[in-house]
């Protein structure tokens, strides 16, 4: 099969991608989780939600630099956007830090730092698309995540942040570590992705 045909052929089977079928309306007040909303500071909402799916909420550089010292994590990739901000402290404190990620060498990252696209207080998910994250496989590969974000990205709702980014091709919701059960039912993380999911807070 040509190339020419391959394409057309993919062209064809995604042409109704453009005029996808628009959501139903429906009551979004009826949907929230009333319980898990409760309070008015969206990072304090979302530290509490993103902690009980075992995922860990800081708002200090200090804090995760304490933490991958004391996890033996000190060689990682951070997005050369952060590195100002956040990567030369890690540098600075005696880690060894890259702002180019080499798939060749995968084992050799041990965290990965980028940019989120924001967060829902809601279920404390952090949410990763390919356009303010640098890397995915940086986001993905290693051991320790950490999705750095602003507190005004915080959103308060899952119906929001469908509003806010459904229409964005690439996305990915983390609601703490890779997680699965499919085994006997025991819960097992850090499978798929990463096994230390930080939400980092740049105030």
């Amino acid at each position: 099969m040509s190339r020419s045909s391959i394409f057309s052929k993919i062209k064809q089977a995604t042409d109704g991608f453009a005029n996808k079928t628009q959501l139903p309306d429906y009551d979004a007040s009826l949907v929230h989780s009333a319980p898990k909303l409760e309070g008015s500071d969206l990072w304090e909402i979302f530290s509490r939600n993103f902690a009980a799916v075992h995922g860990r909420p800081m708002d200090s550089i200090d804090s995760l630099i304490a933490l991958l010292k004391e996890t033996n994590n000190i060689h990682g990739y951070c997005d050369p956007a952060l590195m100002a901000t956040v990567g030369e402290r890690l540098v600075e404190a005696g880690m060894v830090v890259e702002t180019s990620y080499d798939r060749t060498r995968y084992d050799d990252y041990t965290f990965g730092i980028t940019r989120a696209t924001g967060a829902i207080a809601e279920s404390g998910t952090l949410i990763l698309n390919d356009e303010q994250t640098s890397d995915r496989l940086a986001a993905l590969s290693p051991w320790v995540h950490v999705g750095v974000l602003q507190k005004e990205e915080i959103l308060r709702t899952i119906p929001d942040a469908i509003d806010a980014f459904g229409s964005s091709p690439n996305i990915i919701w983390a609601t703490g570590p890779s997680k699965t059960a499919d085994v006997e039912g025991i819960l097992i993380e850090g499978v798929h992705g990463p096994g230390e999911e930080i939400a980092l807070l740049l105030r």
